[in-house]
């Protein structure tokens, strides 16, 4: 299906529910049918952006471009004796992929419970949520390079991933669309509990049912539902400072929430940060810094693109003011010609 206006309402097809517009929309429900529409308006004038869930993404004019919607579905598995593989289609919901997963006694994903958007998105942002990241259970991805107009798969390394980072993300940006992605999970299941509301559990006994329902719990007791008021989940990053800046800032602050990386550094709760710089409920315009979970700004029914930023660069200035650690957003902001910097 497409659509060939000058001016395609985009509000339902974003998490924010912000009301711009496109020029041009088309759906890609197959693998052949995102290529050559991704092709075609690569190989055109006008700016084009693949759109997933639309839960990454802050609209802050109507957009002069093509918009391709990904549908393409299909999940397909295959063992050995170590492993379940399964190679799942871009426009395959994420959490749908790990309902899947537990209802086949495949565990593995039960961590990334409740994550917004499609499979084909995950990679891009190396989605993750209580101790586990995409790139843990990624065993290739595959893309249509599209300033070459060739098919290439990368392997899990190749892919180079970061925290909230990837190769598509940076030296791939805005010349490919990833066509579908293979999970690898271990058939030997070891839980991962070491996260927040999760160290409660007895690893001895969990399941990955159980798992499974506590992320759900404490994901819809924190986050609000984008059906019911826009957002796009957690809006920051966790910020990674150094060793000896944490320890200077728990000399400040003794409750201060942070957690040791492999290399070192460590992790903050952005939510935290927020939340002790008093900007719970904060608002500017139809914008507001959520009052359950300060990491989340919602769309309290009239706000616009603009209104998103300049509650982001407020709630960025104040932090930065009073702990000297600065926030970087996590979804892309989207202007008339494509994606500008916050």
């Amino acid at each position: 299906m497409s659509a060939d206006k000058l001016s395609y309402p985009l509000k339902m097809h974003n998490t924010l529910g912000l009301a711009q517009t496109c020029h041009t929309l088309h759906e890609a429900h197959c693998c052949e049918e995102l290529i050559s529409l991704s092709q075609s308006a690569y190989d055109g004038d006008k700016p084009m952006l693949v759109l997933g869930g639309g839960s990454n993404l802050v609209f802050t004019e109507d957009y002069d471009g093509v918009v391709i919607k990904v549908l393409s579905k299909g999940i397909a598995v295959s063992e050995d004796e170590d492993h379940f593989y399964l190679t799942v289609q871009a426009g395959e919901s994420w959490h749908g992929l790990v309902e899947y997963c537990l209802a086949r006694n495949m565990p593995g994903l039960e961590n990334l419970a409740l994550i917004p958007g499609t499979v084909g998105a995950a990679p891009i942002q190396n989605i993750g949520a209580y101790g586990v990241e995409f790139c843990q259970v990624c065993d290739w991805v595959e893309y249509q390079d599209l300033s070459t107009a060739t098919l290439i798969r990368l392997d899990n390394t190749a892919c180079e991933f970061g925290y909230r980072e990837s190769i598509f993300k940076q030296q791939l940006k805005n010349r490919i669309v990833i066509t579908q992605v293979q999970i690898k999970l271990a058939k030997h299941w070891q839980p991962l509990l070491s996260y927040g509301p999760l160290q409660h559990l007895e690893a001895e006994t969990v399941t990955p049912q159980a798992i499974f329902d506590c992320v759900c719990q404490v994901r819809q007791e924190k986050l609000p539902d984008p059906q019911v008021i826009g957002n796009v989940g957690s809006f920051f990053k966790n910020p990674l400072i150094s060793a000896q800046q944490y320890l200077n800032l728990m000399k400040q602050h003794s409750d201060i929430v942070g957690y040791a990386q492999d290399d070192s550094r460590i992790k903050l709760a952005a939510g935290w940060l927020i939340d002790q710089a008093g900007l719970k409920g904060t608002s500017v315009g139809g914008a507001a810094v959520h009052k359950a979970q300060a990491l989340v700004l919602i769309n309290q029914g009239n706000a616009t693109g603009e209104n998103i930023c300049d509650l982001a660069k407020k709630v960025m200035a104040e932090v930065e003011a009073k702990f000297g650690v600065k926030l970087e957003p996590e979804p892309r902001v989207m202007g008339r010609q494509g994606e500008i910097n916050l």
